[in-house]
């Protein structure tokens, strides 16, 4: 038995329980929303679904499996959205952004009726032990910093291989910032968006419904706040 494994029969379920005929689902990025994905193409109720993807990777991804999209304008009315996340701590705050994509996910998440989040057991930690990705426009990359570095974060421009700028697919920067402690991730949110040139941040406090932990032995648990 393994991890992926795991993934892949948690697809299932949360396909099985979450999305019914009609729906209109958002898709987070990552491996395991792509499982999810394929197993919403072999629905027979598919034609019948809606998708709103939060980056091109997972578009491409729905394309492939034949799904339909919705605008925009439809992001109101999104009954469930699946996503991943990078850690999530033990009162069920998460830290993400870690594939850039953190401004369109929580859009999403924030609109959603129903968010699912599915993450392998690595990334439930007791507290935050990683960067924050916050998504800058690139007008205040040095002012924004800054800014961070006066509240108590150390940041970092998201880089490339070759040390170019990672630019997300909305046209900014992210800065990678690490902060010694996060004890309360909602009033650190509010704060560092208040930061002039701060287009979105990677602490989500909203609780999600549920938590699919995949785990090594190929089982997966249920976690609900």
């Amino acid at each position: 038995m393994s991890l992926q494994q795991a993934i892949e029969k948690l697809a299932k379920d949360v396909v099985g329980r979450y999305v019914k005929p009609g729906s209109i689902v958002g898709l987070g990025s990552g491996s395991t929303a792509a499982y999810i994905v394929r197993e919403m193409a072999s629905l027979k109720a598919k034609d019948t679904l809606l998708c709103v993807p939060t980056s091109l990777q997972i578009k491409v991804e729905a394309e492939k499996s034949g799904l339909r999209f919705a605008d925009e304008s439809r992001i109101p009315d999104i009954d469930v959205v699946f996503d991943g996340a990078d850690q999530i701590d033990n009162k069920f705050n998460m830290i993400k952004g870690g594939g850039g994509a953190l401004l369109r996910e929580k859009i999403l998440i924030s609109a959603a009726k129903t968010v699912v989040i599915v993450a392998d057991e690595a990334k439930f930690v007791k507290s935050f032990s990683r960067s924050v990705p916050i998504e800058v426009h690139p007008m205040a990359r040095t002012s924004a910093a800054r800014a961070l570095a006066k509240a108590g974060g150390k940041p970092v421009m998201r880089t490339l291989d070759k040390g170019y700028p990672s630019v997300t697919e909305n046209g900014n920067v992210i800065l990678d910032t690490t902060f010694a402690s996060i004890p309360d991730p909602k009033k650190l949110e509010m704060e560092l968006k208040a930061i002039a040139g701060v287009m979105e941040v990677g602490l989500f406090t909203r609780k999600p419904d549920a938590c699919y932990k995949a785990k090594g032995d190929g089982t997966f648990e249920v976690l609900k706040p």
